[in-house]
């Protein structure tokens, strides 16, 4: 890059550092500019330390999602299917257990098609990559083989820092920065498959309109976007809470998005006991509670939180009347075992050694 194209380039970040808004042409092409590697890298983190701290538009986003998909996506058809996602940014300020992926495995073993996109942990103990690892997953495979597992299992995992995956520059960025910036919403949102429903949790209560927003605008027909609180604390989580209220918006259709608020004591799935929800200090000991808990051989707040975020699956899915009776068929598919089979054929599907992952799962239950 040229001296004078450097200068352009700090003079964007300048206008951020001021809090002036870019168009989406602008972010678009700003993070056309780092996923090429064409400033250095000084000017790059600090252009997503300023987005961040001047808090992302939905235009932003948009456009920063747009260069990712465009230019660094591995593109996938799955034909004949309304697939579902389920994740969060991360940068949450109370860290749990890996509750999108437990919701997750409840959902398509209640025939929700789920096409996930993850990542690495980069600010918690266990990221959504390094448990589906840990369960026996093969999270290093290529586009091919999720695509595979997901049409004969309904259920795969994209790696968000996968060359298979992100060929082109996203590991090399996610690798290198230690904090939550724009990446967290934008490149979790470049799903190879696009799915047109979602359930997706925030790092904070201002954020949730403006990625509903962003969802809205690059085409989820059906989603849910959510913050969990902590009661008593100015913690909270980007999964729904059983500790405190959760606040959502819900996209209904192309041109509405209603606000609403779930109470887990008016739902009976209420804790005190926020430490519940806490990972284990290492993943081969949280790996061996996570399988426990797809077996049904562990009740209490663990299991509360997974059933209440698999209900917002099946409610953003339109599959229930009421987030009530989602709750309530994911908890029978959990206690009928249903749970931790769709966990077995995930693991067999998304392999390349199929025996070996196997292996691993069977030694963690």
């Amino acid at each position: 890059m040229t001296i004078e194209a450097n200068k352009e380039f700090g003079a964007l970040i300048t206008r951020l550092i001021h809090k002036e808004n870019l168009t989406r042409k602008e972010a678009r092409q700003a993070f056309i500019t780092v996923l090429n590697n064409e400033t250095n890298d000084m000017q790059q983190g600090a252009f997503l330390s300023a987005l961040t701290a001047k808090g992302e538009t939905a235009m932003e986003v948009a456009g920063s999602w747009e260069a990712i998909y465009d230019m660094d996506t591995t593109k996938v058809n799955i034909d004949g299917v309304n697939l579902a996602e389920n994740s969060g940014t991360g940068m949450d300020t109370f860290k749990t257990y890996n509750i999108s992926t437990a919701a997750s495995i409840i959902a398509a073993a209640g025939n929700i098609p789920m096409a996930r996109h993850g990542a690495r942990a980069i600010t918690s103990l266990c990221g959504t990559v390094d448990m589906a690892e840990a369960l026996g997953v093969d999270v290093e495979c290529t586009a091919e083989i999720v695509v595979k597992s997901i049409e004969t299992t309904g259920l795969g995992l994209f790696n968000g820092m996968s060359p298979h995956i992100h060929p082109r520059a996203l590991g090399r960025i996610l690798s290198q920065i230690f904090f939550g910036s724009t990446l967290n919403i934008a490149a979790s949102l470049a799903n190879p498959a696009l799915p047109s429903i979602g359930v997706r949790g925030v790092y904070a209560k201002e954020m949730i309109l403006p990625v509903a927003e962003v969802m809205k605008e690059i085409g989820y027909k059906s989603a849910i976007v959510l913050h969990g609180c902590i009661e008593n604390s100015s913690k909270g989580m980007d999964e729904a809470s059983i500790c405190g209220i959760t606040h959502c918006a819900r996209i209904i259709n192309e041109k509405t998005i209603s606000q609403f608020t779930i109470d887990p004591k008016k739902l009976g799935l209420a804790t005190k006991d926020r430490k519940a929800l806490a990972p284990e200090p290492e993943i081969s000991l949280e790996s061996k509670r996570f399988a426990a808990l797809m077996n049904n051989k562990e009740s209490g707040p663990r299991k509360d939180a997974a059933i209440l975020n698999a209900g917002l699956i099946f409610l953003a899915a339109n599959k229930v009347a009421t987030l009530e009776e989602g709750i309530e068929r994911a908890a029978l598919l959990l206690e009928k075992g249903q749970a931790f089979e769709t966990l077995e054929k995930w693991v067999a599907s998304q392999n390349t050694n199929p025996e070996k992952g196997l292996k691993t799962l069977h030694s963690l239950v």
